[in-house]
């Protein structure tokens, strides 16, 4: 199957955060709940290679459940590290073959296409939560926005436990980020 979208622009955007994100600012919190961004700054670091993994199928049968609070160190390479996986992650999704059959991240097993848009969620949510914890700008492309509000269409109002927080109202007029945001239990309106 050929791929149905590329990750470059998701990835860039996320890399451009991480790269400016100081020593001082590890400890802030972040729109994620009980998160300050070494704790987010290390989920990326797992999120990107598990993504990648998923990409390759290499992960397949072996993949766990990340690991949440205090048992979650950030790697001291962290910022060489994250640029490199993002670029690995955006070229294992080039490959035609990673977007057939079913793979896995997490512990969770899904078609290769879901597994993308999972994995293009949270580049792009997670680029966000860094950039608002970090007081940096944040973008993300329309065609990238489309894809998520597609995704994200069916979110229950009560959320989705242990990824998403309830979904939050928005203004007729709020822009597509806004909409994507909302349906991740996320105010883009947040301040920390």
């Amino acid at each position: 199957m050929n791929p149905e979208f590329d990750f470059e622009p998701a990835a860039t955007a996320l890399e451009a955060v991480v790269v400016r994100i100081t020593d001082e600012q590890l400890a802030d919190e972040t729109p994620c709940a009980d998160t300050t961004v070494r704790d987010l700054l290390a989920h990326v670091v797992d999120l990107t290679e598990a993504f990648r993994q998923a990409a390759t199928k290499e992960a397949v049968g072996g993949s766990v459940a990340p690991t949440v609070g205090d048992e979650r160190t950030l790697a001291g390479d962290w910022r060489s590290r994250i640029p490199a996986q993002l670029k690995a992650l955006v070229s294992a999704w080039r490959e035609p073959g990673a977007w057939d059959g079913v793979t896995e991240a997490g512990g969770v097993c899904e078609q290769a296409p879901v597994m993308a848009m999972i994995a293009l969620d949270e580049l792009v949510v997670h680029g966000w939560d860094l950039a608002e914890a970090t007081g940096q700008p944040f973008s993300a492309t329309a065609t990238d926005l489309a894809i998520l509000l597609d995704m994200l269409r069916e979110t229950p109002p009560e959320g989705t436990p242990g990824l998403f927080g309830p979904v939050l109202p928005v203004p007729a007029e709020a822009s597509a980020l806004d909409r994507v945001l909302a349906l991740t239990g996320r105010s883009a309106a947040w301040a920390g």
